[in-house]
């Protein structure tokens, strides 16, 4: 079997890190998530951990970053061919829906956040977390309306969606669901803004 280059072997010793501090964060929480327990479950040193993040926080973000770039790529693919503006909102609706079963991602960004505000280290990074995320479902959302007249920037559209997905509450009452909600959500936007509109006038 070929030998691994030092790029190689430094990018699986990455990718086994990240698959730790995912299993950590999720049975530990947040505080209880230490460098030393993440890089022991994954078979390696604290000097390997730090030869690829900088810290607990580096690490986390880099998860979040990661997860809603995929989110991104995911929906782009399970949405890239419809063009029926209900059938879009429903097939964006069961996905938001089987997403918030998994209720960890919306409470690791929170809990991250409220870390880093105590301790004075929340910076661009942090701020623009999501960005990327919101405005890349945000520009799929507006095929739903006719051309400058969609209610609010693509970033606000993606929020929406992505903020009702990952809220921690929704995940734990016992009312609407996410998928709901997003239903909800968009389906009124779409009424009053969208292509039905658009039939009208």
């Amino acid at each position: 079997m070929a030998r691994l280059t030092r790029e190689q072997s430094q990018a699986q010793t990455k990718a086994k890190l990240l698959v730790s501090a995912r299993e950590v964060v999720a049975r530990d929480g947040y505080e209880g998530a230490t460098v030393e327990r993440i890089a022991e479950e994954a078979g390696f040193s604290k000097g390997a951990f730090y030869s690829n993040f900088n810290g607990k926080e580096d690490i986390f973000l880099y998860l979040l970053e990661t997860h809603s770039g995929e989110d991104v790529t995911e929906l782009q693919r399970l949405l890239g061919d419809i063009d029926d503006g209900q059938l879009l909102i429903d097939t964006l609706s069961n996905w938001a829906q089987q997403r918030s079963t998994d209720p960890s991602w919306g409470m690791l960004a929170l809990e991250l956040f409220r870390r880093a505000r105590r301790d004075a280290t929340f910076g661009e990074r942090h701020s623009n977390l999501f960005r990327a995320q919101w405005e890349g479902l945000g520009k799929i959302l507006l095929r739903l309306f006719p051309d400058g007249k969609a209610p609010a920037e693509p970033a606000a559209l993606g929020g929406i969606v992505f903020e009702l997905t990952y809220g921690a509450a929704s995940s734990f009452t016992n009312g609407p669901t996410v998928g709901e909600l997003v239903k909800v959500a968009l389906t009124s936007m779409y009424k009053a803004y969208g292509l039905e509109r658009a039939t009208a006038s």
